[in-house]
Parts: C-alpha cells; sequence; structure tokens
C-alpha cells in the first residue's frame, strides 16, 4: 500500500491586506473588506486544491499560511521559485 504523498505551499499574509506566495502578491481591492479578501484568497487556492494546515503568527499582525494538497502517483511537487532569475 503506498502512503499519501503531498506538496506545500506557504503564503505570507500582513495586516495591510497583502498575500505574497514566493514574490506573486495579492492586494486587497478598494473598498474591499478584510474578510471578503481573506475569503477570495482562501476561495482561489481551495479551488486549486490547496487546504489550510496551519496558521504561524509573526510579529506585527502577519502570519505564514501554510496549504498542503495530495499528489496522485507519479507526479512530483512543483519546485519552489528562486528568489533571482538563474543566468
Amino acid at each position: 500500500m503506498d502512503k499519501q504523498r503531498f506538496e506545500y505551499k506557504v503564503a505570507y499574509v500582513d495586516f495591510r491586506g497583502r498575500v505574497s506566495i514566493e514574490g506573486e502578491e495579492t492586494l486587497i481591492k478598494d473598498g474591499e473588506r478584510m474578510t471578503a479578501f481573506g475569503r477570495r484568497y482562501l476561495n482561489v487556492l481551495g479551488e486549486l486544491g490547496w487546504e489550510l494546515v496551519g496558521i504561524q503568527l509573526q510579529p506585527m499582525g502577519a502570519a505564514f499560511h501554510v496549504f498542503k494538497r495530495p499528489l496522485v502517483e507519479g507526479q512530483k511537487a512543483e519546485p519552489a521559485k528562486p528568489t533571482q532569475p538563474e543566468v
């Protein structure tokens, strides 16, 4: 019997209405409530199969949100994006 395998995604969320995932940012829209923004961001990841499994609080009202989703047989986890473009 094969063990279930997962891949993980970490999002940085701050109190100003910004979510950053490996350099890709999602911002709160003008007039959007914080709760609606949070729901919008979570729903997008949920539709892509990501499940929120943990929250690590950070200073100044920020947090890391940890997501996971199952890998299918033969699938590999997406690699982390480099911080510098490869030359």
